[in-house]
């Protein structure tokens, strides 16, 4: 398995993974997720980034970094293909994201997803993020927890382990 950071060939896979997961879910596409969709390149000309985890050609997982400001970035639409999940595959993204976000020089990564979905939850908490909100949120039905972790960005003197299980 590797990790690719804005491979255009991957795109079309961020695409349909994205659709399939979403799709798939109680909540289904919203407008925003239309948006990126049609233009997931978007995401790099805002200075984000879209990551790929692949085995060989086959592409398993995605998720996006979306810019939002100098010292923060957003982790969103990590999924991971129906098939593979259970494999540990959505901690390697998550993992590689942390550190792609620490290389974009962002001090604090946040993310919005729903308590409905436990074991994402429990990923997040497990590498650091706290609770910043829980409740409805204005701009997606799916969400209604909005979690946010501090970390250094890469070169600083003091380096954040992200593996460390937190209680919670």
């Amino acid at each position: 398995m590797r990790i690719h950071h804005d491979h255009p060939g991957h795109v079309a896979d961020f695409v349909r993974l994205v659709e399939a997961w979403l799709g798939a879910s109680p909540w289904g596409l919203e407008e925003a997720d239309h948006r990126l969709l049609r233009d997931p390149l978007r995401v790099l000309r805002e200075g984000g980034s879209l990551l790929s985890l692949a085995r060989g050609d086959e592409v398993v997982g995605v998720c996006a970094l979306l810019r939002d400001g100098a010292d923060r970035i957003q982790l969103a639409r990590m999924t991971v293909a129906e098939a593979e999940r259970g494999q540990g595959h959505g901690e390697r993204l998550l993992v590689a994201a942390l550190d792609r976000a620490r290389e974009m020089g962002v001090s604090s990564v946040y993310l919005l997803t729903n308590t409905a979905l436990g074991p994402a939850v429990h990923l997040y908490h497990k590498h650091g993020f706290r609770t910043g909100h829980e409740g409805p949120h204005p701009d997606y039905a799916r969400c209604n927890l909005v979690m946010e972790m501090r970390i250094e960005p890469a070169g600083d003197s003091m380096p954040v382990d992200t593996t460390a299980c937190v209680d919670g």
